[in-house]
């Protein structure tokens, strides 16, 4: 387990490398998103939520291991994928057990079928489907990996509920464009440290549904919080 020192060390580089504000996409206020929280700090609707975990999980975007360490204390066994090797490190620094440097779009070439029961997308990373025209796929590879009941808990905002001026500006230069008003393409930079560029997607409810539409997938049940943030069930139809 991580000691005191190393705790601070990887929190120090968590803020350096991945946690910066990003035009379009609002701080996780009220969701209780710190990558270091615990699960007292997480807001009444990621906990309601996560009461709905079963089986064995895939936390995708797992960043710090938060999620995945809560699942774990729960008796699953989860296994944790971020793109991120630093993100894959402090993971397994704090207790994952099972953490793996893993795209989502490459699930299917990774695990097996019907490999997993529940797989968490929390922390906004419904976002990671990207576009409207990659969902459909990353959403069939998370199909064919988990069970015929399997479920995905994934929580988003709706961009129409954020007040901020320059990240209303940006949603609307998105459907000037005829974009949908919560699609970003974004990196996270720190000094002379930079991601590559990757698409990232806020989705309102109705968006959801539209993206769903394709799939196997329906949104089942939805947790609402605060600033248009939600956590949805989706279950196989």
């Amino acid at each position: 387990m991580t000691s005191p020192a190393d705790s601070n060390r990887n929190e120090r580089w968590w803020t350096a490398n991945l946690n910066i504000p990003t035009l379009g996409i609002p701080a996780s206020s009220g969701a209780g998103g710190g990558q270091f929280s615990e699960y007292e700090d997480w807001a009444e609707h990621v906990r309601c939520a996560l009461g709905h975990l079963r089986g064995r999980v895939l936390d995708v975007g797992c960043g710090a291991g938060r999620h995945a360490l809560y699942a774990q204390e729960q008796g699953h066994d989860v296994t944790g994928i971020d793109v991120s090797p630093g993100a894959i490190e402090v993971s397994r620094d704090r207790g994952v057990e099972d953490a793996r440097e893993c795209d989502v779009a490459d699930v299917v070439e990774t695990f097996s079928s019907d490999t997993f029961d529940t797989v968490l997308m929390l922390g906004r990373n419904f976002g990671l489907v990207g576009t409207a025209d990659c969902a459909p796929e990353i959403l069939d590879g998370l199909a064919t990996i988990t069970t015929d009941d399997g479920q995905i808990i994934a929580s988003t905002a709706d961009p129409r509920a954020i007040d901020d001026p320059y990240h209303r500006e940006y949603h609307s230069y998105n459907e000037d464009r005829g974009r949908l008003p919560g699609a970003l393409r974004m990196r996270s930079r720190y000094k002379t440290h930079a991601t590559d560029w990757f698409d990232y997607l806020l989705a309102a409810p109705e968006t959801m549904d539209n993206l769903l539409a394709e799939t196997v997938w329906s949104r089942a049940e939805t947790w609402t919080g605060e600033n248009g943030q939600y956590v949805a069930l989706l279950a196989k139809k």
